[in-house]
């Protein structure tokens, strides 16, 4: 069975939001893309006070300048599109009322007939979380657990109803619900995470860091899923943090996913053996506009399926 392949939609300054996200939204579905991705970054702080992924000394990408909101961008693709997915790739869960989340993805859901996919995290920029989070960075596990529970009740029947730290729902009808069933996808960066996605979560969602690690966390994944006796399989949705050039990277650093299409090709390959289900392309913040993002993914797309993948 060939991997399932998704695309990142541009959100970045140097795109023209309104037209660019139908546009490739359309182009992508046309390609064979099964699945439209966006993330969550809403400010670059200047100077930074914390590296990126609080790596210390790690520079910001310029792209972070100007990040369009993930669901609004999601919105305007699932206008555009009939079939392909709406996934979150991911949304940082402090920085969101758990209840008006709950109902912005039951609303999606219901307008696009069922495509919505809840990827969720934690974050981890400290600057992000003193200008939006609902909650101390601290206690950010504490708040996705919660919105998690919040999900379940608003998705779930009428009346709703929820008592938490940061939510009270009284007895109440909640619409629209949503068309189908909404997967949670999760990383698992730690003992806990970990914990959490086999509990609590339909998915993992990894970011690709090399086949080799990626093997080993899935098995990791697969074998507290077994021990914990979790019955249904944990989907896998791998976010490939993509940075095209249209020459081949010739440097003996070459990082996953970075180079020309025929690299970016062999990366998928080898992924795809490890046996995740899907791998999110992720082209746009490497792309010139928005008709060289449509190129260069239906370059990929159909290099990929011709190597089998």
């Amino acid at each position: 069975m060939a991997t399932r392949l998704g695309l990142s939609l541009p959100q970045g300054s140097h795109y023209a939001i309104g037209r660019d996200v139908p546009a490739v939204a359309r182009a992508a579905e046309d390609i064979g893309y099964e699945s439209l991705w966006v993330f969550e970054r809403i400010l670059f702080p200047e100077p930074a006070t914390q590296g990126l992924y609080g790596v210390p000394g790690l520079p910001w990408p310029d792209y972070y300048r100007s990040v369009a909101d993930p669901l609004v961008t999601l919105t305007l693709a699932a206008a555009a599109t009939d079939t392909a997915r709406l996934g979150t790739s991911v949304l940082i869960a402090p920085l969101h009322v758990p209840f008006q989340l709950a109902r912005s993805l039951a609303s999606l859901d219901a307008a696009s007939g069922g495509r919505v996919v809840a990827g969720l995290g934690t974050g981890w920029s400290h600057d992000e979380y003193a200008a939006a989070s609902v909650a101390p960075f601290k206690q950010r596990g504490k708040v996705l657990d919660e919105l998690i529970d919040v999900c379940h009740a608003v998705w779930g029947p009428d009346p709703v109803t929820y008592e938490g730290e940061l939510t009270t729902i009284a007895p109440s009808v909640v619409g629209p619900k949503p068309a189908g069933q909404i997967p949670i996808l999760l990383p698992a960066n730690s003992p806990r995470a970990l914990r959490r996605l086999v509990d609590r979560a339909d998915g993992w969602m990894p970011v690709a860091t090399g086949a080799a690690a990626l093997t080993e966390q899935w098995a990791k994944i697969r074998e507290a899923a077994a021990e914990q006796g979790r019955e249904r399989p944990v989907q896998s949705v791998l976010r490939a943090n993509t940075r095209y050039t249209p020459a081949a990277y010739d440097g003996a650093d070459r990082a996953p996913f970075q180079g020309n299409v025929a690299q970016i090709t062999e990366d998928l390959a080898a992924h795809a053996e490890v046996g995740v289900d899907e791998i999110i392309i992720e082209l746009a913040g490497s792309t010139r506009d928005a008709q060289e993002l449509k190129d260069v993914a239906a370059q990929v797309y159909e290099t990929a399926r011709a190597a089998g993948i």
